[in-house]
């Protein structure tokens, strides 16, 4: 009775410990939610398909200029002016973000071209071009002790300079198997959705960024609402169409360690060439996080832009929130690792 007694206390002091666990490593509700998301749009796709009494789809695309401005109304024009000293780091950043991650990815399409996983592919592809995290790139600098006024630059350049050199990465492959594709009217859209946004939110930050810094909590939730909405919504699309039936666990799970090897090989090689160009500590560690993160927020609404066939999306959302959820548990256990090594005070302990 008491070894089961004590069986039962264990089991549930477990729950905190893993609960606290999962929050450091950035398993948060809304990892949980979009898994939620892909089963909503499974059971019940037609909610996102409907077009009334309201369409999911338009809501999401209206959130999506919205996200975008307050981005940019957070944006503090003297934090970006203390990055900009560090110039190798910040060449090191966005030539691994925009040129490493694609030419990875590049080589492996002659395997799947013509393929019933080409889709899958072409995702992968997609996620390479995307631009860095903002916010989790500079909290894993702040835990493992890096160089946090550049992160925050290399970081929020990175999502200027995607909405422009995404699209034309995916417009080696896109305009030639996308019915439709237009690489200027899609610029023009990225434009008036997400730079504009932008640039206003930043020319209202002195008079508007307290307020968005006071509420970033909520304008996160805010934010995180939206891409629940878009994930929801193409998952729809994809589920109605049937577009998953080619597809098996095992190519799930394929994927998902293809995106883990991904993430490592990536952060080694920023690492390496971070200690062959001399790197100190602090600049070393925000070239090996900036330079191996990738944006789940720029990759579901940007996706809204350049795949106007709706009911692909789902498949090629696929490996970027894989890469999402894995980069985000990979990146907490080494940036607290590298913390305790440097002897810092790890957030949440």
């Amino acid at each position: 009775m008491k070894r089961e007694q004590k069986t039962a206390e264990d089991a549930v002091s477990l729950v905190p410990r893993v609960g606290a666990l999962a929050a450091r490593a950035g398993l948060d509700w809304f990892l949980l939610a979009l898994i939620a998301m892909i089963f909503l749009a499974y059971l019940f796709p037609q909610a996102g398909l409907d077009h009334e009494p309201l369409s999911l789809g338009d809501v999401a695309s209206y959130g999506v200029s919205v996200i975008f401005f307050f981005y940019g109304l957070r944006l503090s024009p003297a934090k970006l002016k203390a990055g900009l000293s560090s110039w190798r780091l910040h060449v090191v950043v966005q030539l691994s973000t925009f040129v490493l991650f694609p030419l990875l990815i590049l080589p492996l399409h002659t395997l799947f071209e013509g393929g019933d996983k080409e889709m899958l592919w072409l995702g992968t592809f997609y996620l390479a071009a995307l631009p860095s995290t903002v916010s989790s790139s500079v909290v894993m600098v702040s835990i493992a002790g890096g160089n946090i006024p550049a992160a925050i630059f290399n970081a929020s350049i990175s999502s200027l300079l995607g909405i422009f050199i995404t699209p034309l990465w995916m417009g080696l492959f896109l305009t030639a198997s996308t019915e439709g594709f237009d690489i200027w009217s899609v610029m023009g859209k990225l434009v008036l959705q997400v730079l504009l946004p932008v640039i206003l939110g930043i020319m209202l930050h002195r008079y508007w960024g307290s307020f968005a810094e006071r509420n970033k909590k909520q304008l996160r939730l805010f934010d995180q609402s939206i891409i629940l909405l878009i994930v929801y919504t193409s998952f729809c699309e994809s589920f109605a169409r049937r577009m998953f039936s080619g597809y098996s666990i095992i190519d799930l799970l394929t994927l998902g360690a293809a995106m883990i090897g991904l993430f490592f090989l990536v952060y080694g090689i920023t690492n390496g060439i971070s200690r062959l160009l001399g790197f100190n500590h602090e600049d070393r560690i925000t070239a090996i996080f900036c330079g191996s993160k990738k944006s789940l927020v720029h990759g579901t609404v940007m996706s809204k832009v350049l795949f106007p066939n709706a009911n692909m999306v789902g498949i090629i959302l696929l490996p970027i929130m894989m890469y999402h959820a894995l980069q985000l548990l990979a990146a907490s256990i080494i940036a607290q690792s590298t913390a305790r090594k440097a002897g810092l005070e790890v957030q949440g302990e």
